[in-house]
């Protein structure tokens, strides 16, 4: 076999079948093969499957997911997931739960993903779907000896005709059983055998068009940042080469074949490992694969030219098991694309905002719509029709997932309300986790992940989050006691800080106050204000209580921001910095330069807000400050409360703007400037 020519790639993850044989024989079921069927003695012994575990961990495989069939009903299933989570950094495992054993539930007490499926809320409907007559008390008693061993678990709930008319029903027992679940696949996949009389079955239980996307909704702002990525690359007409390029994981079914795929059940299309070893599958055998399927003219007369393909789920492996071509339209597909789009475009209507805040535009986004009410007042003058340049997206969902179990990383600070973690890697992901006051209090009221540099970040909330959301006059955008916590971190990345302070403009140019009490701040405020009204300067407030400062191209901005509970309403305007003032009473009013580096260091730490803090958002927001204090003119003003410092601080600017900042330092510091 020749070997290609590729990119560096590591076999991250693995994906495992044990057995395609189950105690269940489902309506809807694409593998599945009968408990005694002769299949049963080609499976992979437990020798061979150590093999081939180990193969994969030596390049570089840490992830397993554990499937079938019904995987427990291999004999042999309690050695085989204690060899595969002893070499494994985290594993999942899917199972119907009617096996589960005390022994087993004990054993799956190691920390790691299990699905057990749920096929209907009532006895009668679940033996309708699984043809398993004592299915429902199974499943129900392997539920039980879970929570008894303390294995956490995810109910996964499989949807389809035969128990669409109690879905209400499966919800409320999947939530009754575990606080964490999730919908299974929402459309289901032809035969992997193209029996008639099962696709016959399995097209039966095929859900409307409509109910498939509601319970599988698209993540358009997802697509619209990363781009259309299933299908050939335009000029490419080989139709696995962009998928193979991509993938980091592998899949091995229950007789030794590997392939990049779980649904490619082609022969030809894997690789035996009775013969080979992984390495060889993995690194000459799968990018081999890019050059053996071609796209025919059926693909480019149908799919390949529809105006509907960025809005399907077609796929390649999907056309082969539903008509045994892999260039063969799903016309099912075709009808939950137009679902797909009329959905994309209601979503962005009701389900989507922008907010713009020192030119960075943050998107937001929800499962529940949006209303005129949704966010409090404060957020008027920052809203716009349309994303920027700089942008950054959240969204929020209302179920908080199951994260017992997984690798949340490092932990980077703990403290009430906030748990937080970073993943290993350069590209490591955060996870915030809302924790309680009390340590042995595992509950979690709200949890949150954002991409390493914070640009993408989706926030869960539970009941009370979905009820405060339809309630309105929301205090932030994230749904977190204050936004200061994302936005300090994206203004680390962007020569940006967070200052408490007040800020304003003055005849065009911003400048910032700063003082120990936030009396001092609403003084000055209250003062230009005054002369605002009176037409005796140009201007306005930013915000009265924190604002933020950039450096722009050698040049240093301010803008307002909406982290304000009282004052005038925040401004969204940004004006280029020209001073910063430290506000001090005092019984005679002055105004006096601040040239000691120490010093201005000191006050401007005194008014930095930070997030949770780490090295690199020191280390950049030090860099920052350092050129702050190099460049910025700084000034103590003593003021006892009277109408004098408006004309003063003109002056000032006045003066500053006929002067180099150097040349004017040196004046002010020689002349100490009585209001």
């Amino acid at each position: 076999m020749q070997k290609k020519n590729i990119d560096f790639r590591l076999p991250l993850e693995g994906h495992l079948d044990l057995t395609y044989r189950c105690n269940n024989d489902c309506l809807h079921c694409w593998l599945r093969i009968s408990p005694t069927d002769s299949e049963r003695s080609r499976e992979l012994s437990v020798h061979e499957l150590r093999c081939i575990i180990d193969e994969a961990r030596a390049l570089g495989t840490r992830q397993w997911s554990l499937s079938g069939g019904e995987p427990m009903l291999r004999p042999d299933f309690i050695e085989i997931f204690d060899y595969v989570t002893a070499k494994a950094v985290s594993y999942s495992l899917n199972t119907n739960g009617t096996l589960i054993t005390p022994e087993i539930a004990r054993l799956l007490k190691r920390k790691g993903n299990k699905m057990v499926a749920l096929y209907g809320a009532t006895k009668e409907t679940y033996h309708q779907i699984t043809r398993n007559p004592d299915g429902f008390e199974q499943v129900m008693q392997g539920f039980r000896y879970l929570k008894e061993a303390g294995a956490g678990f995810t109910v996964q709930l499989v949807p389809m005709k035969g128990n669409w008319h109690e879905w209400e029903d499966m919800l409320e027992l999947a939530k009754s059983l575990n606080p964490h679940w999730r919908v299974g696949a929402p459309w289901l996949y032809r035969s992997s055998c193209h029996d008639p009389e099962i696709n016959a079955e399995i097209s039966r239980q095929r859900l409307d068009p409509r109910d498939v996307v509601v319970l599988d909704q698209p993540d358009l702002s997802y697509e619209e940042s990363h781009g259309y990525q299933c299908g050939h690359t335009e000029g490419d007409d080989r139709i696995f080469a962009s998928c193979i390029a991509r993938r980091r994981d592998f899949h091995v079914d229950p007789y030794g074949g590997m392939t990049f795929c779980s649904f490619l059940k082609e022969p030809s299309m894997r690789y035996d490992l009775r013969k080979g070893t992984v390495r060889e599958c993995w690194e000459e055998f799968i990018p081999s694969l890019a050059d053996r399927v071609f796209h025919s003219e059926e693909y480019t007369a149908r799919c390949g030219s529809c105006d509907l393909r960025k809005d399907c789920r077609w796929c390649a492996v999907y056309g082969w098991l539903e008509h045994g071509r892999f260039s063969a339209p799903v016309e099912y597909l075709c009808e939950v694309a137009l679902e797909n789009r009329r959905f994309k475009e209601e979503w962005k209507t009701n389900h989507r905002r922008f907010f713009r805040i020192a030119d960075i535009t943050i998107q937001v986004e929800s499962e529940l719509p949006f209303n005129e009410n949704t966010f409090d007042k404060k957020y008027t003058s920052f809203r716009v029709d349309e994303p920027g340049e700089d942008m950054v997206t959240i969204r929020h969902h209302f179920e908080i997932p199951a994260f017992e179990g997984h690798n949340h990383g490092k932990e980077l600070y703990r403290k009430s309300p906030w748990a937080i973690f970073r993943q290993q890697g350069p590209h490591g992901a955060y996870i915030y986790l809302d924790i309680a006051p009390q340590p042995d209090d595992r509950t979690l009221s709200r949890v949150a992940t954002f991409t390493a540099d914070h640009r993408r970040g989706r926030i869960y909330s539970g009941d009370a989050g979905r009820e405060r959301w339809r309630t309105g006059g929301l205090d932030s955008l994230t749904m977190f006691p204050s936004d200061t916590v994302l936005i300090t971190r994206l203004l680390a990345d962007r020569q940006g800080c967070y200052l408490t302070t007040a800020g304003a403009i003055i005849n065009g140019e911003g400048v910032l106050f700063a003082s120990h009490s936030g009396s001092g701040k609403s003084t000055v405020v209250n003062m230009l204000m005054d002369s605002y009204g009176k037409g005796e300067i140009q201007g306005e407030i930013l915000s009265a209580e924190g604002n933020i400062v950039l450096r722009r191209c050698e040049n240093w901005q301010v803008f307002g921001t909406w982290n304000q509970s009282a004052g005038p309403p925040a401004s969204s305007a940004g004006a280029p910095l020209s001073a910063l003032c430290f506000i001090e009473h005092a019984g005679e009013n002055a105004i006096i330069p601040l040239i000691d580096r120490g010093e201005i260091t000191r006050r401007f730490l005194a008014c930095l807000v930070r997030p949770f803090v780490d090295a690199d958002w020191w280390a950049k927001t030090f860099d920052l400050l350092e050129l702050m204090v190099q460049q910025l003119p700084c000034y103590v003003v003593n003021i006892n409360k009277s109408e004098e410092l408006v004309p003063a601080l003109e002056n000032l600017l006045r003066c500053k703007m006929s002067h180099p900042y150097r040349d004017f330092t040196t004046v002010m510091n020689t002349h100490k400037h009585t209001l």
